[in-house]
Order: structure tokens, then sequence, then C-alpha cells
């Protein structure tokens, strides 16, 4: 039955409780939230100690605030007590709604657990509600999942009796709104700690633009962004200073282009097989006045964020003294130095280019001049035939592109040869020997050696000699179509290659150089004279293109030793 005395219990004991939740809420940081729960317990709920205990990240807790007692304080503060003791004590015990007492006739067990906690002796409890110093209550402390945050450990109520039920449940709803004062103060320094964070990144990433400004701006070298895909992909959105200057363009007229505008029309091929992310090539692009400078191009994406537009960042390095000198290095190697025409190696390169190792197959009714496979040689006109029909036939074939029944032609024959092989070769063929009215055109060689060159030589001396030599060059390279290759090939010896020739245009050919050599020869005012002895070859596939060669110099001196020696010399 109510006394009298207890609504005004109640009333005050509302009024105590309601101004240190009011104090939670005042709280600045999760620490001063802590020290205030356990002040409130002692100076609120009328309890002589407690002590605040945290579950840390781990699970296990640690004591995080007391009040009460200096001397508790400086003995219980920042020790830790394991999760799974803290358990055991809250599985025992009196259950008070949400919280725990346990007398001091059960907790004796509980004395060598690791839960930090002050223990006092104390006499026998006179009466049955007496508070015994080693009775022990609890208030948990939950989150609005039902996770637990914390334990208040209460001791030492000032009226020395075990709580009512009304300060129960002051404690308990006490302990309810301490659990939320914590997480508010939790989240409010997650917050300012992101924030914080936050800032710190903002911070960076605006130095780390403006650092990227400057070295973009500012970098010795040309620097460029594009966009990259969509209807706009490759458009160039800003360009750095050095890059401008190097093409010779505004900045704002360089929006308006892509590298693919800009390009060399050779090196577009270059361009766009260049990986658009990380890739790199070596190309020509035109500066305004319609020159062109050799660049190395290398590409980079950026992200403009996370999950943002992507661009293409594009560093562009004049190597335009480089590449003359690459190609100054590469003249040099394959051609001569005195006369600036290709040299004997550069000659065979080029030769070789043409020549393939099998021997072009002749067609139905080319006469007598077919091939054998089998033995190597020419044979008769029905093999040319028989070529013409295994064009019809449609042939099986293996992994290797050999007939998969040994053959090469539907009328036998041993020879195993892939099938296509040469098919993007274009065979080059020679103009019959036998037949004079034969007008196939093929690649002609012709083997070109001065008449007359050492005695100049030993007479005038090796500069004579030299003149000599640059001007019979220059005259050789006037006397030849466009495509064709003159050639030193060694002393006072030429080569002339002209591809698309007939046995009579090559003949004409030769003797027009020969009467463009054997004008005199002017060299410090002295008039000078050589003659030119011809022999003509013919390229073609199954031949080598040393086997070329000595077939036209043969020729050269079977007709050096026809001609007389007046004819030869004309001066």
């Amino acid at each position: 039955m109510e006394t009298e005395s207890e609504p005004l219990v109640r009333l005050a004991t509302l009024k105590q409780l309601h101004s240190v939740i009011a104090d939670l809420n005042t709280a600045s940081s999760l620490a001063d939230t802590l020290q205030t729960v356990a002040d409130g317990v002692v100076n609120g709920l009328g309890y002589g100690l407690s002590a605040v205990n945290l579950v840390r990240p781990d699970g296990d807790l640690v004591v995080a605030a007391v009040a009460g007692s200096a001397g508790a304080e400086a003995l219980l503060a920042g020790r830790i007590g394991s999760r799974a003791a803290w358990e055991r004590w809250l599985s025992m015990g009196e259950h008070w709604g949400e919280l725990r007492f346990i007398p001091h006739t059960e907790g004796w067990v509980l004395d060598d657990d690791d839960i930090p906690q002050w223990r006092t002796e104390g006499p026998v409890p006179r009466f049955a509600d007496e508070w015994h110093p080693q009775d022990r209550l609890l208030a948990p402390m939950y989150s609005s999942g039902d996770e637990l945050l914390g334990v208040i450990f209460v001791d030492r109520p000032r009226n020395g009796r075990k709580p009512n039920p009304w300060v129960r449940e002051a404690l308990q709803m006490y302990a309810f709104q301490s659990a939320i004062a914590i997480s508010n103060s939790r989240l409010r320094a997650n917050m300012q700690r992101a924030l914080v964070r936050l800032e710190r990144e903002q911070q960076a990433l605006r130095a780390s633009e403006e650092s990227f400004r400057q070295a973009f701006e500012y970098a010795p070298s040309g620097m460029a962004i594009a966009e990259m895909g969509g209807d706009q992909h490759g458009r160039l959105l800003r360009t750095n200073d050095a890059l401008c200057r190097l093409l010779g363009r505004p900045a704002a007229a360089m929006r308006r282009y892509s590298f693919s505008d800009l390009v060399h029309p050779e090196d577009i091929g270059t361009l766009l097989r260049t990986s658009a992310e990380g890739g790199r090539a070596e190309l020509r692009l035109a500066r305004r006045d319609g020159t062109y400078v050799w660049v190395s191009l290398r590409n980079s994406v950026v992200a403009d964020a996370a999950d943002g537009p992507r661009f293409l960042l594009t560093h562009v390095e004049d190597i335009e003294e480089r590449k003359r000198h690459e190609l100054q290095l590469a003249h040099r190697a394959s051609h001569d130095s005195l006369t600036g025409l290709p040299n004997s190696a550069e000659l065979r390169a080029r030769l070789s280019a043409r020549l393939c190792d099998r021997p072009p197959l002749p067609v139905a009714g080319a006469g007598s001049a077919t091939y054998d496979l089998a033995g190597g040689e020419f044979g008769g006109a029905a093999y040319g035939a028989a070529v013409a029909v295994e064009a019809e036939v449609e042939v099986e074939t293996d992994e290797n592109g050999f007939r998969a029944d040994g053959f090469d032609a539907p009328f036998g024959g041993p020879p195993r040869v892939p099938m296509g092989s040469y098919d993007h070769h274009v065979h080059t063929a020679a103009p019959s020997e036998s037949d004079e009215t034969d007008t196939t055109k093929g690649l002609a060689v012709l083997f070109c050696d001065l008449d007359g060159f050492k005695s100049i030589n030993d007479r005038f001396g090796h500069h004579t000699g030299d003149a000599v030599l640059i001007e019979v060059a220059r005259r050789l390279t006037s006397g030849v179509r466009d495509g064709d290759t003159v050639a030193r090939f060694g002393g006072d010896e030429f080569v002339v290659l002209a591809d698309g020739l007939a046995r009579t245009g090559a003949q004409d050919l030769a003797v027009r150089l020969r009467n463009a050599i054997v004008p005199p020869i002017r060299v410090e005012g002295r008039a000078v004279r050589v003659g030119a002895s011809f022999g003509i070859s013919w390229a073609a596939c199954g031949m080598s293109a040393e086997e070329v060669l000595q077939s036209a110099d043969q020729r050269m001196y079977v007709e050096k030793r026809s001609r007389s020696k007046t004819g030869r010399r004309a001066g």
C-alpha cells in the first residue's frame, strides 16, 4: 500500500531524472557523455558509486568513466573486462526488468572474474532490504537494434537500502536514455571525423588539381585532354601552351580538332592501331603552316570521378630532331655516301622484296615453258592445262594448308606445297629468252660499268674521278622513270631496276642511258668523257637477288667484249 510520502518521492525522483537526462544532451563529446552518465547516477539517482563500462570494437568492455570515489576511479578507470565474463554476470542474479541484481550471497562465485569492480567487506544485513557492500547492481545499455553498448555498474545506495521498484524503474529509464545519448554522441563523433576526413580529402583534391593544372599548363612538352567515347570521341578539350607552340595553333583553334584531323595521311593507320587506353605511337602532326613535325604520342585514361566520364590524357613529345637523325642514319646505311644513290645492300633488299622462292606457274596455252614441280624443271604445255583445271576443283586441305591426299595437283605429283602460300604475292616473271616476239613485261636489271674511268682516276686523281661518278649518277637518275631504282653497286658500277618493261623497252632504256653518259663532263675547267657498257638481265621468282645480279654482270661483260675499244670509249 502506497504511503502519503510516496508520491512526493516519485516526483522528486522524476525531477532529478529529468535533470540528469537533460545533462546527457549537453555533452560535447563521447568522453563527456560517458562521464555525464556516471555522474548522473551519483548526482541524480541517489547512489554513491557508479562506473560506466563501454563495449570496445573487439567486444570486451572497458571502464570508460567512474563517479563517486576518487579511489575507485584510480583503481578502475581504463581497465578491461572480457565479454564472456560480462555475459556471465548479466545472465545471473535477479532480473529487475532490464536491470540485473546479484546479491552478495551469490556473487562470491564471481570474485575471480576479470571484470573490474570495487569490493569492500561488510556485516551481514540487519533487515531484508538492507544493501550489502558486496551486492552488485548492473544496468545494461542497448542500442535500438538490441546491441549491447555498455553496462552501468551501480553501488552504495545513499539510503542504505536496495532500490524499490520505482527507483529501479528510474535507473532502467536512465540507462535507456544513456544508451541513446551514447549512440548520438558516437554518431556525432563519426560525422565529425567524416567531415574532417572529407575536408582533408577536398583539400588534397584541390591541391592535386592545382598541381595537375600547373604540371599540365607549364609542362615543357605538349599535353592535351580529349573526350573519350560518344559522338565526340577524340575531340580536343584542352591543350597546354607547349603543344600550341609546337603546332603553331592557338588553344581556341585546337578545340575544333582531334588528333585524327591533324595527323599526316600516311600515319592515320598508326594512330588507329594505337590503343586509346595507354597506347603509344610515333607519327607526324600538321603545323599551322602546312609542315609536319614528328612527335611521340602517349595516351593514358583518366576519370573525372569514381563513376564519372573518362577522358584521354595525351602527352606529345617533339622528336623531330631524333627522327631526323634516325632517318639520316638509315639513309647512310642504305645509300652511297658519294653519290647519294642506294648502295648494293639496299639494291639487294629491294630486289629480294620482289622475289619469292617459288617460280610463277604458267597457264594453259603458254607454250612449252611450263614448270615441273616434281623435278624443279620446266616441262610440257600439258602441265599448264592441268593447273588451269585445278583452279576449278575443290580440294580438301589439312591444318597446314596441304592437300589432304598428299598431291599438289589433280593429275598427281609428289610435292607438298602449301596451297595459297603465295596468294598474297604477285609473282615476277621474265620475258621468254627464245621468243623475240614475247611482249611480257617484267623487272629488268641493267648492270652498267663505266668505260675509261680508270684512266681518268690515274691521270687526274680521285677527286676528278669522284666528280665523274657524281655526274654519272645524276645523269642516270635523270634518265629513268619515276619509281625506277638507280643504285651504285661499287666502284664505277651502277645497277638500274626498271619494272614493267618488255624486252625492247629495256634495250631502249639502256641505249638512252648510254647516250646520256657519253657527253663530256666538266671538272674544274677540264672536260673528260667516259663510256658505258650495259648488261640486261631479268628478275623472276624462283631466283635469288644474287643470281639476278650475277646474270646481269655476266651479260655486261659479254657486251663489253663484243664492242670494239673505240666503241666503248668516247674519250
